[in-house]
């Protein structure tokens, strides 16, 4: 029990690590995804691991894995975010050529009236 322990502290002190590596700017979906998995994975690794009598070595294999599968989910949710962005800037500028085309169709209706 007491490896088990260690281990957990050790996966924790390592997340919050590597989230403090981040700087000042904040964690995108893949980096937060790929964070995630590995500490996930590592804490359950070392729960698997210690009962089998080698939590670290639980710890490592389970937070590498999870590392890999939390990135596969969140480069998939980055890529949906990045075609989202995209799709609605294209939208706001659709809609700004709309306005201009309203406000031109105005300009030329008073233009007809005044005639």
């Amino acid at each position: 029990m007491p490896r088990l322990i260690g281990a957990t502290i050790c996966t924790l002190v390592l997340a919050v690590m590597l989230s403090a590596c981040s700087g000042s700017q904040p964690l995108s979906t893949r980096e937060e995804g790929t964070l995630g998995g590995g500490v996930l994975g590592a804490g359950t690794g070392a729960i698997i691991g210690a009962a089998v009598g080698h939590p670290g070595a639980g710890a490592a294999i389970g937070g590498a894995m999870g590392a890999v599968g939390g990135y596969a989910v969140g480069n998939s949710m980055q890529n949906q975010e990045n075609q989202q962005q995209q799709t609605q800037s294209q939208i706001e500028q659709q809609q700004q050529e709309i306005e201009r085309q309203r406000r031109e169709l105005e300009e030329m209706k008073q233009q007809q009236q005044t005639e």
